[in-house]
């Protein structure tokens, strides 16, 4: 049997893919779980569990879902936290590195590959917000792979595939992945995990690493039109939250809190 347990924030929940019949969204841990299943030899079975709430901040992930995720004995273990507190002026980044190889060392050794992630610093954007933020990003990044190597974890190495910074696979938001970056995002996991099936991986390997075609030049004013949309739409309704003290997760269940069969 293999059981796919994945906790973590909105990458993890999958927000902005499409959505389920239940409503939910989809997201790139939805794919892998089939993906798994596709994959998997005959007569074995796939279990799956996602128990990631966007909005997330790392000290939440750990007391809200490390307790539950390790009690149902996963055979694969995705993590994925820490990219909010990022986001946040003021973080010590030290103290940031030290709690989440803290986290690392709750998951690691309990009978389960353990599946980290290095962020995508940016989603396309090239001014002095979008190279301040990839720079944060790369510090967080660093430790994200120390400490894969330090507790024999697997690294889904995201930050340096150029074609994931391309904005047509984000969603309008420039936070989260959009449909399509959620299915290179799965098959880069798969990928990691040792599935060659092209079906399961959508493509032949590799493929998620490849660049979109080459899109046509950009009005500068439809460009202004467009920032200034998602600072409107987006930007200052996140402002607003943090100023308050809310979370678009405050009172979300996870979409799937136990195990279930994933059929091909």
């Amino acid at each position: 049997m293999t059981r796919l347990v994945c906790v973590g924030d909105s990458f993890t929940e999958g927000m902005c893919d499409d959505a389920r019949p239940d409503g939910q969204y989809r997201g790139w841990s939805d794919r892998v779980a089939g993906g798994l299943a596709l994959a998997a030899a005959r007569g074995e079975s796939v279990e799956y569990a996602n128990l990631a709430v966007r909005g997330k901040l790392l000290d939440q992930v750990v007391a809200e879902q490390l307790e539950p995720a390790v009690a149902m004995a996963p055979t694969i273990l995705t993590f994925h936290a820490g990219p909010n507190d990022v986001l946040r002026r003021g973080t010590d980044f030290d103290d940031l590195a030290r709690r989440y190889r803290d986290a690392a060392d709750r998951i690691s050794g309990q009978g389960a590959q353990v599946v980290l992630f290095t962020a995508i610093g940016r989603a396309g954007g090239t001014g002095r917000l979008a190279e301040a933020l990839a720079d944060r990003f790369r510090r967080f990044n660093e430790v994200v792979r120390e400490t894969a190597g330090e507790h024999d974890a697997l690294v889904v190495d995201l930050e340096p595939v150029v074609a994931l910074t391309d904005r047509r696979l984000w969603n309008e938001d420039r936070l989260h992945l959009n449909a399509d970056g959620h299915r290179r995002v799965a098959a880069a996991v798969l990928e990691r995990l040792g599935v060659t099936d092209e079906v399961a991986l959508g493509g032949p390997a590799g493929w998620w690493r490849e660049s979109l075609p080459t899109a046509p030049p950009t009005d500068r004013t439809a460009a202004l039109a467009a920032d200034l949309r998602w600072i409107r739409r987006h930007l200052v309704p996140w402002v607003g939250r943090r100023l308050r003290g809310v979370s678009s997760g405050d009172g979300r269940r996870p979409k799937d809190p136990l195990p279930r069969v994933v059929r091909p």
